[in-house]
C-alpha cells in the first residue's frame, strides 16, 4: 500500500526535474541571442556593424564592437553552459540596458520606423528582465557552476 507521501515525492521529483529542464532551456534561449550577435560582430559583420554603430553615433566603433562581441559570446556562452550565470546575467543585463536606448530608441525615430523600433525595445526590456531573474535565482541542477 503506497501512502499520500510517496505521491507527493514523486510529484515533487518530477516538479524539481521539470523546474532543472526549465532552467536550461530558459538559459539557452536567452543567451541564443547573445551569442549569434556576439559571433556577428566577431567573426561576420564586423565591418557593417561598425557602420551602422557609427550611423548611430557611437565613438570608437571600430575598438567597441570587438569589446561588444566579447561580451555577448562570453556572456552568453557563460549564461547557456551556467558559469558564473549570475555574473554573466548581471553584466549582459547591463550590456543591454545601455545599448538599447542608443540603438532603439522609438521615441526619436522616424514615424516610419517608431513602431520596429518601439518592439526592439520591448524585446530587449524582457531580455533583461529574463536576464535579472537569472541574476536573482541563479541556476538550477544542469550548470557547470550552480550558484
Amino acid at each position: 500500500m503506497e501512502s499520500a507521501a510517496t505521491y507527493t515525492a514523486v510529484d515533487r521529483s518530477i516538479a524539481d526535474r521539470s523546474s532543472d529542464v526549465a532552467d536550461l532551456v530558459g538559459r539557452i534561449a536567452l543567451a541564443a541571442i547573445f551569442i549569434m550577435a556576439g559571433a556577428g560582430k566577431l567573426f561576420g559583420h564586423t565591418a557593417q556593424t561598425v557602420q551602422m554603430m557609427q550611423a548611430y553615433g557611437v565613438p570608437f566603433a571600430g575598438l567597441l564592437v570587438y569589446c561588444a562581441g566579447v561580451i555577448e559570446m562570453v556572456g552568453g556562452l557563460a549564461l547557456a553552459a551556467g558559469y558564473r550565470a549570475r555574473i554573466a546575467a548581471i553584466t549582459l543585463a547591463a550590456f543591454t540596458v545601455l545599448v538599447t536606448p542608443i540603438f532603439h530608441a522609438f521615441w526619436a525615430a522616424p514615424a516610419d520606423q517608431a513602431m520596429n523600433q518601439m518592439l526592439f525595445f520591448s524585446k530587449n526590456l524582457a531580455i533583461v528582465g529574463g536576464l535579472l531573474h537569472v541574476a536573482a535565482l541563479g541556476t538550477k541542477r544542469f550548470a557547470l557552476q550552480r550558484d
